[in-house]
């Protein structure tokens, strides 16, 4: 089977046997009842995977549609699309660009080790800006007069190394404030500066093209501070993550780490775009992370389809989309310093998998990217869990724990391990309740990830299997999840309405827009 040829998921026998499936019990069925008639349903519908334990089994699916959903990808070739991407194939084909984040957390070649052609010499690259990177966060780490480093940038650029440096925040160094700004309202870096002292402040400026509206914008605006504040050093004090190395130079800057037009923003953060991390929690940290990333690569790489984690996980994305019509999944992190997480997810998915037609431009007739959301558990018990519990719309929760606790306080961490299981219990077993204000429907479904530790490396497996479960997803539905051509337009009608609003003119624009710039003058 051609990986860039495949059929698409609706197109194959497994599709509609899942449809008359799901007509004849799948939509029925009841995880109460389920849990009554099998006693191994636990064992059968749960996992290990490198770093992260899974458990299924409090999903709307039963043996029938799980055999069912691995013909759906035998048959549309994900197998076949994931060794393409692996092999080093372009299979991003409206940019014709391969994907290879896989590759930023490969490790060197052993001595004697064969590495396909397509990516030898990129995995050389790889390794010698990793190193590179890497002694320049430990020399940052070294210098007693750095305080506080500032990561501008946006997007990719800003939410993964945001996430990461907050979730291994037990690992980072006390000696460096990390700080992260990123929109262009100027009211969050105006908010920071005060804080900075020039001589103590190091700005790490992220754009691949060093063109970036809203990154470009609030770099000039710190360097304009900096020289205000009496800076001259600008080499010292401000580096530069970015292909476009002539643009940097002109802006001042001497250090500056690239990276490849086959890393797309949301998968970066394993590039030089991670910089802050490895300043925050150090270069043998940072190893590991990939180290145990590339652990979930090949799980997902060589996993049979039935033992492999991320398979599983995008089939059971597309049998709630598109058969149970479910648009949206609650990601419910409960472990503080995963509370970026949901925001980081909703960019991975939903830029990823957000589109309306297939590899070929035609319009698909099912739908695509759900709509992620959440919050750090316990908070989202007190604020959105009464519509998970009770409300008309079901929404599949995605449960995330940490065995370990890195605190000492008592009782704390078991009272969170029993809430977050708690809360997969009574979304599953409801509650009856005659009158109906108490009444809890149930049978509302959940996956529930465990981590034994939240380390460098069960993080990075985390953040590869959720990779990987979008690529599954994707490449069932038969659209290229690794351009995102819907963030462009506004970028561009942006350009235009700018010097509208310091002329005023409005001709040739819709009534409504004439409209706010009117007011907005």
């Amino acid at each position: 089977m051609d990986a860039l040829n495949r059929p698409r998921c609706d197109t194959v026998p497994a599709w509609a046997q899942l449809q008359a499936h799901f007509d004849r019990s799948g939509a029925a069925l009841d995880l109460r009842k389920a849990f009554a008639a099998d006693p191994q349903r636990f064992a059968t519908f749960s996992q290990d995977a490198p770093h992260v334990f899974a458990d299924l089994s409090k999903n709307r699916i039963d043996a029938t549609t799980q055999a069912l959903l691995f013909d759906l990808a035998r048959q549309t070739g994900v197998e076949v699309l994931r060794d393409a991407m692996f092999a080093g194939e372009r299979i991003n084909t409206t940019e014709d660009r391969a994907v290879m984040h896989f590759l930023l957390r490969k490790s060197a070649p052993a001595q004697g080790e064969s590495v396909p052609l397509a990516i030898k010499n990129d995995l050389q690259e790889v390794h010698q800006t990793l190193d590179a990177m890497l002694a320049y966060a430990e020399q940052v780490r070294a210098d007693a007069a750095i305080t506080d480093v500032v990561n501008i940038g946006i997007g990719g650029s800003d939410l993964g190394p945001l996430m990461a440096t907050l979730a291994l925040d037990a690992f980072a160094t006390p000696t460096k404030r990390m700080h992260f700004v990123s929109n262009v309202d100027g009211h969050e870096l105006a908010a920071l500066l005060p804080k900075l002292q020039v001589g103590s402040t190091l700005f790490l400026v992220a754009s691949k093209t060093f063109t970036t509206q809203e990154t470009m914008t609030n770099a000039r605006s710190a360097k304009a501070w900096f020289e205000a504040q009496g800076g001259t050093d600008i080499a010292r004090h401000f580096a530069a993550l970015t292909t476009n190395v002539a643009a940097a130079n002109a802006f001042g800057i001497a250090t500056t780490f690239g990276f490849w037009d086959w890393v797309g923003g949301r998968y970066s953060m394993w590039s030089a775009i991670g910089l802050p991390i490895a300043i925050a929690i150090g270069a043998d940290n940072f190893r590991q992370f990939l180290v145990g990333a590339e652990a979930m690569d090949e799980h997902f790489r060589t996993a049979p389809l039935e033992q492999n984690l991320p398979m599983r996980l995008g089939l059971l994305d597309l049998w709630y989309r598109n058969f149970h019509h479910f648009t949206s999944r609650s990601i419910a992190p409960y472990h503080s310093a995963l509370r970026r997480l949901p925001a980081y997810l909703q960019q991975l998915d939903m830029e990823s998998n957000g589109k309306q037609v297939d590899m070929q431009g035609q319009k698909l007739p099912f739908g695509t990217s759900c709509v992620l959301w959440g919050e750090a558990g316990t908070n989202g018990q007190h604020a959105y869990f009464q519509m998970l519990h009770q409300g008309t719309d079901v929404v599949p929760v995605e449960f995330i724990a940490v065995k370990k606790a890195r605190h000492s306080l008592p009782g704390h961490h078991h009272t969170l391990l029993a809430n977050v299981v708690a809360q997969a219990q009574a979304l599953m077993v409801g509650k009856v309740d005659t009158g109906g204000h108490r009444h809890f429907p149930g049978n509302r479904p959940s996956t529930f990830l465990l981590l034994e530790d939240l380390t460098p490396a069960s993080f990075g497996a985390l953040i590869a299997l959720q990779e990987h479960r979008v690529f599954v997803s994707g490449a069932l539905w038969g659209i290229n999840s690794f351009d995102q051509w819907g963030v462009e337009l506004g970028k561009v009608l942006a350009k235009d309405i700018e010097p509208r609003l310091e002329s005023g003119d409005v001709a040739g624009l819709d009534g409504s827009t004439a409209g706010l710039l009117r007011r907005l003058r």
